[in-house]
C-alpha cells in the first residue's frame, strides 16, 4: 500500500508549517501549498533533510482553478487523498469601522471562500479514499462574537457551521470532517495584535501545540464521535462553559474578557 498523504494549505509558515513537518516525520507524503514560494522552499529543504516526502506548490486558495490543478498534480493517477487540512487564513484586528472594507473582504475571501473552494474541489478524491478526513482550522473566536475580531470571528462561525453540516452529510461517504479550535497562537498572524482579549488572556499557544493537537485529532474518532477539538486549556474552558451558559451570561463573560 502506498504511503498516506495529506494536503495542507497555508503551509509555508506557522501552524501549516509545523503540521507539515509533523506529518512528514510520521510517514506521510505531504502536499504543502501556499502563496509564499520562499517559505515553501525552506520547508521542502527541511523535510528533504530528514528524509521525508513532500510536494510543494504555489496556491492562492481563492482560485478554484488553482485548487483543481494542485489537487490533480498531488493526487496523481491514484486519486488518493487521505487528509485535507484547510489551514490558510488571514486576520485583521481592531474596531470594525477602523478596518478597511478591503481587509474585511479579504478575510471572507480567504477564510471562507478558500475553504469552500478546497473542500468542494477535493470531494471526489476524498470520496474515493477509504477513511478520508477534512480538518478545518476554526477558532475560539467562533464561540461568541468578539469585539475587535468581528469579521474574523464571523468567518470562523461559518467554518464551524460548514464543518458540522459536512460531517453529517458526508458520513455515508466515509469522510470525517472536524474542526480545530485554538485561541491565540504565537504566529505572524497575531504579530503586533493588541486587543482586549489578547491583553486579558495573553497569547500562550505555539504553532507546535496546535500541530500536535491536530495530529492527535486525526488519529481516529474514538467511541464517541467528535467534531470540535478545542486547543489549549483556555479554549477548552470557554467552549465547555458556552455549552451550559445562557446567552446573557456568555455575552457578559465575553464583554469582561475583551474589556469592552
Amino acid at each position: 500500500m502506498s504511503e498516506p498523504n495529506v494536503f495542507i494549505t497555508g503551509a509555508a509558515a506557522g501552524i501549516g508549517r509545523e503540521t507539515s513537518l509533523l506529518f512528514a516525520r510520521n510517514g506521510y507524503r505531504v502536499g504543502a501549498f501556499d502563496i509564499d514560494d520562499a517559505g515553501l522552499a525552506s520547508l521542502k529543504a527541511e523535510i528533504d533533510g530528514f528524509g521525508g516526502s513532500v510536494v510543494t506548490g504555489v496556491l492562492d486558495v481563492t482560485d478554484p482553478a488553482g485548487w483543481a490543478q494542485c489537487l490533480a498534480d498531488f493526487a496523481g493517477e491514484s486519486g488518493r487523498l487521505d487528509i485535507l487540512i484547510n489551514n490558510a487564513g488571514v486576520l485583521s484586528s481592531g474596531r470594525f469601522e477602523d478596518i478597511s472594507l478591503a481587509a474585511h473582504r479579504r478575510m471572507v475571501d480567504i477564510n471562507i471562500i478558500g475553504t469552500l473552494n478546497g473542500t468542494h474541489t477535493a470531494f471526489p478524491y476524498l470520496r474515493d479514499t477509504v477513511g478520508a478526513q477534512v480538518v478545518n482550522l476554526c477558532s475560539a473566536s467562533a464561540i461568541y462574537g468578539q469585539p475587535e475580531l468581528a469579521t474574523y470571528g464571523a468567518t470562523k462561525f461559518a467554518i464551524r457551521g460548514l464543518t458540522e453540516a459536512l460531517d453529517l452529510e458526508w458520513a455515508h461517504h466515509d469522510i470525517r470532517v472536524l474542526a480545530l479550535w485554538p485561541l491565540f497562537v504565537q504566529t505572524a498572524m497575531v504579530a503586533g495584535m493588541d486587543t482586549g482579549a489578547t491583553r486579558s488572556l495573553g497569547i500562550k499557544l505555539t504553532a507546535t501545540d496546535v500541530a500536535k493537537e491536530l495530529w492527535a485529532a486525526t488519529r481516529g474518532a474514538g467511541r464517541v464521535h467528535k467534531v470540535h477539538y478545542p486547543v489549549g486549556t483556555q479554549a477548552k474552558l470557554f467552549l465547555s462553559a458556552s455549552r451550559f451558559s445562557p446567552a446573557w451570561l456568555s455575552r457578559l463573560m465575553n464583554k469582561r474578557v475583551t474589556s469592552t
